[in-house]
Formats: C-alpha cells, sequence, structure tokens
C-alpha cells in the first residue's frame, strides 16, 4: 500500500473538496480517559493513501471559512491566575531565584527558566478566555483531515503530496484571539474560522483556537522548527497517530516523554481506526497505552490525573463527536494555560535540581570551627607560646625567691658570655617558615571541603573560592598576632643577664609561625606572697652573713671562743636559703601552669578570630546564600505535580 498523507501547504479554505462531516458529540462513545495531566512533544507517524482518497472520492465539497484580517484589532481578555492558584507565588520564587543564582551559575543553567519565566508573562498578559490547541502529528497520520473535521469546513488541505501543510493554520471559534495568534507567529492568512452550525458541541467549543501545524517528521527542517516552536507555546497539544506508526521511536523519545511532565495538557488519539478489522482497535489502543505509560505520561484512568487517549476516524466521523466533547469541557474549564505554565515550571525546576540539592546536610559544623581553630592555633604556635609564658613566670619566681648567691652566679657567667651570640634565635629559619604558610593553607582546604561537602557543584565551588580568597593574606595576619603578642611592652628583663627573659625560651625547639612563634608574652605578675619570700630570703642571707663574721671574730680573737652558736646561725641560713626558694618554685607551679594556659588561650583566641573574619564568615555567608535559594527552589517545587 502506498502511504500518501492529507496534509496540505496551508491553503485557503474551499480549495478542495473537504472529509466527511463526523457525527455530533452526543453520537460518540464516553470518554474512556480522563483529561491529561502534562503535555506532550510531537512524534512521528505517517498516514494512509488510501483513506486520503476516499476522502477525496466520497466527500462533498464543503464551504469555505471566513479568513481573519491581519489587522484584527478586537480588544483582549486580560488573563489572570484565578484566586488560590499555586501558579504565581511558583512565578514569583521562581523569579526570585533566578535572581539571587545568577551570580553563582552559569547562564546555561538559568536559560530554560529565564524562558518560562518570559513565556509565562507573555501568556499570562493575553485572553484567558480562549485555549490554544495545537494538533500535532507524523506526516500521513490524518491531522489535517481531523483538524477540518472540527472546524467543520475544509481549512487545512489534505492531499496525496508531501508534506501538504507547509505552516501552522488556526481556527479560532470566538473573537479576541489576535494576541495569541501573534505570539504564535501565525499571519492573519492563515487565520480562519470554523463553520458554526448552532449546535451544543459549537457552544462547548467557544473560545477554543485550534491550530493545525506542519508535520513533525518532514524532510523540511524549517517544518520541523515551527513544530517545536509553536509547540513550547501552546496551552495545550492533539497527537495524532495513525495505526502503523503509532510506536515510532522519533515520537516517543523526541516528543511524548521529554515531555512526560505536560501530560494532563495532551490528547493522543489513535486514528484511522476504520482500516483495522474486528477487535484490532482495541488491541492497537492498548499498546498505544502501554507505550504512553513507559514513556512516563499517567493516564488520566480511575481520577488520575494524565493523558487522554481515544481512537476514532477522522475520515468517517467514529469518535469524533468524543473527541469534541472532551475538547469541550478541557476549553470550558479555562485552567488549561495554568496547567501548561504549571507543567513548564516543573520542567524547568526538574532541570535545576542538580545546581540546587545538595546530598546530605552540608555546612559548617562545631566540630569543623574547631578543627580550624586548633589548626590555626598550631600554626601559630599558641602551645609552645604558652609553655613559655609558663617557664618565665617560674623562672621570675626563681629569681625574686632565689639566694643571692645564685643570682651573682649567674650574672658572672652572663659576663663571660659575647653580647648579642643568641639573637638569631628570634628569626625562624625559612623551611619553618614555610611549613608554618603550609599548615595556614592545609587547614583552609579542609575546612572549605568539610563545609563544601554535599553541595552541588557551583555552590561548592562558590564556597572553596571564598573560603581561598578570604584566605591571602591569613599567614601574615597570623605572623604578626604571634610577633605582637612576644613583642608586647613591659617584657621582663633579667636583672642579672640583661638579656630578655624570653630569649631563651624563644631559643628552645618547638617552632614559630613567622619570626615570633613559642616566645611568651610580657611581663608575668608577682603574687602577694613574693615579697615575704623576698624578705624570708633576705633573713636567710643576713644570718649567713652574721655567722659568718661571728666565726671570723672569734678565729681572730676579737670575741669569745663558741664555735657552736655562730656555727648554728650561719648553717641555718645556709639551708634555709636554698629551703625558701625550693618552697616558692613549689608554690610558683599552679600559678604559673594558669599563666601559661592564659596566655596559650588568648593567642589561641586571636588566632581564631583572624581565622572566622576572614574565612570561616565568608563561608558561612556562602552557605546562608545557598540555603536562601535553597528555600526559593523548594517554594518553585512546593506545588509541583512532578514533586520536583
Amino acid at each position: 500500500m502506498t502511504a500518501v498523507t492529507d496534509e496540505g501547504p496551508g491553503q485557503v479554505a474551499g480549495q478542495g473538496p473537504g472529509p466527511e462531516r463526523g457525527r455530533s458529540p452526543d453520537e460518540g462513545s464516553a470518554p474512556r480517559e480522563g483529561l491529561p495531566k502534562d503535555r506532550g512533544r510531537p512524534g512521528r507517524g505517517w498516514d494512509d493513501g488510501l483513506i486520503a482518497r476516499r476522502a477525496v472520492s466520497g466527500a462533498a465539497p464543503q464551504e469555505a471559512s471566513a479568513a481573519v484580517p491581519d489587522d484584527d484589532v478586537r480588544p483582549q481578555v486580560e488573563a489572570y491566575v484565578p484566586s488560590g492558584s499555586p501558579l504565581s507565588p511558583r512565578l514569583d520564587a521562581l523569579r526570585e531565584l533566578v535572581g539571587l543564582s545568577r551570580a553563582r551559575l552559569d547562564r546555561t543553567d538559568l536559560a530554560e527558566a529565564g524562558r518560562v519565566l518570559d513565556e509565562a508573562a507573555a501568556r499570562q498578559r493575553l485572553s484567558s478566555r480562549h485555549t490554544v490547541v495545537a494538533i500535532a502529528g507524523a506526516s500521513g497520520s490524518g491531522k489535517s483531515t481531523l483538524f477540518n473535521t472540527l472546524a467543520g469546513a475544509q481549512i487545512s488541505e489534505a492531499g496525496l503530496r508531501r508534506p501538504t501543510t507547509a505552516a501552522p493554520i488556526a481556527c479560532s471559534w470566538t473573537d479576541g484571539a489576535a494576541g495569541l495568534l501573534d505570539r504564535l507567529a501565525i499571519p492573519g492568512r492563515l487565520r480562519r474560522r470554523p463553520q458554526q452550525s448552532g449546535t451544543g458541541a459549537d457552544e462547548a467549543l467557544q473560545g477554543l483556537v485550534l491550530v493545525d501545524l506542519p508535520d513533525h517528521d518532514s524532510a523540511a527542517a524549517g517544518h520541523r522548527e515551527q513544530v517545536d516552536r509553536v509547540l513550547a507555546l501552546v496551552d495545550a497539544v492533539v497527537w495524532v497517530v495513525d495505526p502503523e506508526k503509532y510506536a515510532d521511536a522519533a515520537l516517543h523519545e523526541r516528543y511524548l516523554r521529554p515531555l512526560a511532565g505536560h501530560a494532563e495538557v495532551t490528547f493522543v488519539v489513535l486514528n484511522q481506526i476504520d482500516r483495522l478489522p474486528g477487535e484490532a482497535a482495541d488491541q492497537v489502543l492498548d499498546d498505544l497505552r502501554r507505550l504512553l505509560d513507559e514513556d512516563g505520561m499517567a493516564l488520566g484512568e480511575h481520577g488520575e490525573p494524565g493523558a487522554t487517549v481515544l481512537s476514532l476516524s477522522a475520515l468517517t466521523g467514529d469518535g469524533v463527536g468524543e473527541l469534541r466533547e472532551l475538547l469541550g469541557r478541557f476549553v470550558q474549564e479555562r485552567t488549561a494555560a495554568t496547567r501548561r505554565l504549571s507543567a513548564d515550571v516543573d520542567a524547568a525546576a526538574a532541570r535545576l535540581r542538580p545546581v540546587y540539592v545538595a546530598e546530605g546536610r552540608p555546612g559548617l559544623g562545631e566540630r569543623a570551627r574547631e578543627e580550624f581553630a586548633d589548626r590555626l592555633a598550631e600554626a601559630v604556635g599558641a602551645a609552645a607560646a604558652g609553655q613559655a609564658a609558663e617557664r618565665a613566670w617560674r623562672r621570675n619566681a626563681g629569681r625574686a625567691c632565689g639566694t643571692p648567691w645564685l643570682r651573682l652566679w649567674r650574672w658572672y657567667e652572663s659576663t663571660r658570655q659575647p653580647r648579642g651570640l643568641d639573637r638569631t634565635v628570634f628569626a625562624a629559619p625559612p623551611e619553618e617558615q614555610l611549613t608554618a604558610r603550609q599548615r595556614v593553607e592545609q587547614a583552609v582546604r579542609t575546612v572549605a571541603d568539610d563545609a563544601a561537602d554535599g553541595l552541588p557543584g557551583p555552590w561548592a565551588q562558590a564556597v572553596r573560592e571564598a573560603a581561598v580568597h578570604g584566605a591571602q593574606g591569613l599567614p601574615e595576619a597570623l605572623d604578626e598576632l604571634a610577633a605582637r603578642a612576644g613583642a608586647e611592652p613591659g617584657r621582663d628583663t633579667d636583672t642579672d643577664s640583661g638579656e630578655p627573659a624570653e630569649a631563651a625560651e624563644a631559643a628552645e625547639p618547638g617552632g614559630r609561625t613567622g619570626a615570633h612563634r613559642g616566645r611568651a608574652a610580657g611581663r608575668p605578675p608577682r603574687p602577694a606572697w613574693w615579697p615575704a619570700a623576698v624578705l624570708a630570703q633576705v633573713a636567710m642571707t643576713l644570718l649567713q652573713i652574721f655567722g659568718g663574721l661571728w666565726l671570723i671574730g672569734q678565729i681572730i680573737g676579737v670575741l669569745e671562743p663558741g664555735l657552736l652558736t655562730p656555727a648554728l646561725v650561719m648553717l641555718a641560713g645556709i639551708i634555709g636559703g636554698p629551703l625558701v626558694e625550693w618552697s616558692c618554685a613549689a608554690a610558683a607551679r599552679g600559678p604559673a601552669r594558669r599563666y601559661g594556659q592564659e596566655a596559650e588561650r588568648r593567642l589561641r583566641e586571636a588566632a581564631a578570630g583572624c581565622g572566622r573574619a576572614r574565612v570561616l564568615d565568608p563561608v558561612a555567608a556562602e552557605l546562608v546564600r545557598y540555603r536562601e535559594v535553597r528555600e526559593r527552589y523548594a517554594a518553585v517545587t512546593e506545588f509541583s505535580t512532578t514533586g520536583g
């Protein structure tokens, strides 16, 4: 059998014989499917030339329908979103989402959402009384014949030549649709009016704008582009398939499957059932339903939302009344535009899901913050500074409470040591400075990875960039902190040696950040009991001197002999001096430890504050921004029929 089609090249009405009239709505069988859910997309099919030849030879010519002039300036009815509809808040949330994301996401990621917003705004400015329904199909599927049958006039040419429909042709049942047709770029010469019969079926179709599209599988690339363009703008689609190519992969993979979310505004019509003998029509229809279910288009059975599927013959009129009745109810509900726009928002949200939905619960936990502070404290040498402060306290206690002879010995040792010998200990070697910088960089990378863990790619990258940008100059800032901690005014000076009391501590191993790591800060405070200890040490020294002079006086004969008493006095001073020094050292351990811990805490908090201001706060700001856009995304998908 030779494959032919009934599409025409967009010729005006009255240029050829029309098909036989379809039956009235009350003659059709009851609808087998519920109203559609989300729209489908164009597929691929073809028609049988035998049916076209029957139509040409057996049908009477129909009265030509009048074309709508280009200068149709009848007022348009402003569209509105019904109160209580979730579409308006979802569109507002999507608009805010796009605005908040422009600085973080690539423009291509937001392109579809921007297009949906533009098209929604354009559609809502136009008539809310009209519902634009496109009839789409492959060459030979009989869509133009069905278009003419619904219109009651020979508007779109049906014939043997392929392709016959070269441009979209529109038929409007009521006035006021000029703005909608301008949006579809359908010129006035291709705008028609149906033949009104005055029946109840015609009344139900008031507000319908029916558009016959070119073949979606046309060899002419321009025809396919027109199909794709118009399908993105209409409120609903009637897909016409034939018994031979209803399972065409191009139809299902290119159109129906990608637009499964638009099933509520999709009709799928199995045409040419007059060619199928016996129960073959039911078998083909069941297989078509199975394929649509695999495409993700939940069928409108048992009250569930989904696509409407039915069978008919545009040539004989069998089942056309049922389709006319379904379209009438669909048009009178006046919700097709809202459903279509809602499905578009669902599709845009589904595309944006990978860049907004995180795995798990990303963020900066308390543990990550503490670990970051610990790493900075290690890099700045807070522990070494605390130990140095503790040793400085204990050393000062030893100097204040030590025996004068020990202090004289220290002074003597210092005179034998060349001046400035240990001055170089304040400069950290280059390899140590490099190690400290690497520790800071590692700390920043770790906290950035912890904060970005589970975030979508663009937001994880934004968090890492914020951390890296904030970390610029952080090692130098930490060096300044360590330098101020080790060079504060009032540092204690060893009265015996003339050297800073912290010099020896700075030379001890333990490492530094920059040039001053590990040095104690300032003069340790003196407790109230130190003067008493100093007086006790003076008394012990005086006992030693008194006992010694007493013995010398006895030896030279100035005093009466009696070695025991002066010896005991001198021995008490000799033993009491070290005993006072040891007691003071034991008493100083607790305060010295607390002083060192306080010095470590101050330096640790200073380093943590620096890291928080430079790294953690910018990272937290990015996380707050992500949570904000995530809330907007949740608002977009809150009422989504697809669960977005």
